[in-house]
């Protein structure tokens, strides 16, 4: 019998990103919540894990592995749909995208006012003619993308208004039960 996948978490964390995923693919997991004030992400059989002490991790049997990206595109690979090469391709510049890209420039606070505009205004015109990042179907570049633009609002109140095809992005993403359950439940 296989051990149950466990991913390693805590509130406030990129934990969820990996959570909604799971939630999306609908593999058991089990949850492991570390209190990261008391130090339990520094404890020794944590940094078995991850090294540094950060999360999400997860635990799957014989993988083991941190860095949300890394953690979304070995699960979509390894229980994830069927995809061709060129899609792998295309998912794996998204979530690279998120990581690298978005996340610097939209989280670094001397970044954010110059480079808000630069990367939203062409997603808002990526996003104009299709539901998801890759066209019709959801997945796991939507996941990695879609996640931290739900945190804009939150942590930097910023205003979407000027990006309304990012609006209905988020709201097509925000409505699915997997978000609900995972992200939305934050």
């Amino acid at each position: 019998m296989q051990n149950k996948l466990k991913l390693y978490g805590a509130p406030r964390t990129r934990a969820a990103i990996a959570q909604w995923y799971l939630e999306e693919l609908k593999i058991p997991y089990e949850y492991v919540q570390l209190d990261m004030k008391r130090g339990e992400n520094l404890a020794a059989d944590f940094r078995a894990i991850n090294p540094f002490g950060k999360v999400p991790a997860i635990d799957d049997g014989k993988v083991t592995l941190w860095e949300s990206g890394a953690i979304l595109l070995y699960l979509d690979r390894a229980y994830g749909p069927e995809k061709s090469e060129g899609d792998r391709a295309l998912d794996t510049q998204w979530v690279h995208f998120a990581n690298a890209t978005l996340a610097v420039g939209l989280f670094v606070d001397d970044r954010r006012e110059k480079e808000t505009p630069r990367l939203l205004e062409p997603l808002n015109q990526i996003l104009g003619d299709r539901n998801y990042l890759t066209g019709s179907v959801f997945g796991v570049a939507d996941v990695a993308v879609g996640s931290l633009l739900f945190y804009l609002p939150i942590f930097f109140k910023m205003d979407l208004s000027d990006y309304p095809a990012v609006q209905a992005y988020m709201k097509r993403l925000g409505d699915r039960p997997a978000f609900k359950a995972s992200v939305g439940a934050r």
